[in-house]
């Protein structure tokens, strides 16, 4: 059967340096680039979208520009997962980019209109910045959830699924590894769990919603009655924007008033999502379980992060530093370009699924 890797032959050269260890990927000429765009057969990824009827999710503006993966770098990406015997995987919010779900830092992402999210010490010490926050996370739940597991959340829990895959982690709080059939380790938290910060009791996201709807009765109907499509800032829309972290930007007028947030039916506490906000701490069981995986493994490979938390690149720079082959697939810069060996741009949607048949891996799609 043919291969992607007839032709030039793979050179694995071993790169050292001061740090330590790491594989680079040489060998390839160049090749001609493919010009499709990438499904796998017999995944149905349109889920519930047309159920809820949000044309949001098929705007594909908040993902970044790209040209389709070349067929070197497949080659290559196939040889890093071929070599490996203990790999982690660590994903970012590129990844769901091509689910309709916005993320910070790409040339389209929320950074790019001046938007700042809530910070742990902003929402702990101000009893406005929670119910704005809170408010504006009500009203984008019914959105946020609709969207649903892409072709690269498929073809990873594909992998993973036939052992090629060791180890994943993700910085992504929406779950839609797990709707895929993942299970990685969720280093920032996720929106769907509520944790009261007094007693740390925490609880289902779907349950604190009903609280504020029966708090706020009328607020939430017509928040659940709103015109999704309307043009923004217009009363039909609320001046709704989607935000990467569930939360949608709504005018103060529509929250300042007489919204009540839920607090802990066992202390009466305050409520957070149980999500690590800029400017707190992962916390410590979390960091070490996610480093002693990068340490311990053999290759360690991103996906759709640009890595400028240190949370996340404190974890590609330990498997370097411990000798690991390591890898990035990313549209645009990141904090570690300049000591990956291998880095690839490319909208990970479209090159992981070609992974799934090419040579010795030729794994069927879950």
């Amino acid at each position: 059967m043919q291969t992607l890797l007839e032709g030039p032959k793979f050179a694995d050269a071993v790169q050292t340096s001061s740090k330590g260890t790491a594989k680079s990927f040489q060998g390839f000429v160049k090749s001609v680039q493919t010009t499709c765009r990438i499904s796998i057969p017999g995944a149905n990824l349109s889920g519930n979208r047309e159920k809820v009827g949000l044309n949001f999710l098929k705007d594909k503006k908040v993902v970044p520009d790209s040209d389709p993966p070349s067929i070197k770098d497949i080659n290559l990406l196939y040889q890093f997962f071929d070599q490996s015997s203990t790999l982690v995987v660590l994903t970012g919010a590129g990844i769901s980019t091509e689910c309709g779900i916005p993320d910070y830092r790409s040339p389209n992402g929320a950074y790019s209109s001046g938007f700042k999210p809530i910070t742990h010490q902003e929402f702990t010490r101000s009893a406005r910045a929670r119910r704005r926050y809170w408010a504006r996370s009500y009203a984008g739940w019914r959105r946020f959830t609709a969207a649903q597991p892409g072709s690269a959340h498929i073809a990873l829990a594909s992998l993973e699924k036939a052992s090629r895959i060791n180890f994943m982690i993700t910085q992504n709080v929406d779950r839609l590894h797990h709707r895929a059939g993942s299970s990685p380790l969720e280093l920032h938290g996720t929106v769907y769990s509520v944790v009261c910060l007094d007693c740390g009791f925490s609880f289902c996201r779907e349950l604190f919603q009903e609280q504020v709807k029966d708090l706020n009765p009328k607020w939430a109907e017509a928040i659940e009655s709103l015109d999704y499509e309307g043009p923004p800032g217009s009363d039909k829309s609320f001046g709704m924007k989607q935000r990467p972290d569930g939360d949608i930007e709504i005018d103060e007028k529509y929250w300042e008033e007489n919204f009540q947030i839920p607090t802990c039916h066992k202390c009466n506490g305050v409520l957070k999502p149980d999500v690590t906000f800029f400017g707190d701490n992962v916390p410590k069981d979390r960091a070490d379980k996610a480093m002693e995986a990068a340490r311990r493994c053999d290759a360690f490979l991103v996906c759709g992060s640009s890595l400028m938390t240190m949370s996340a690149f404190r974890l590609v720079r330990a498997a370097y530093e411990a000798g690991a082959a390591t890898a990035i697939v990313n549209i645009g810069l990141t904090r570690a370009d300049e000591f990956v060996p291998l880095k690839i741009s490319a909208r990970c949607g479209e090159i992981l699924p070609r992974l799934l048949d090419a040579g010795s891996l030729s794994i069927p799609a879950v």
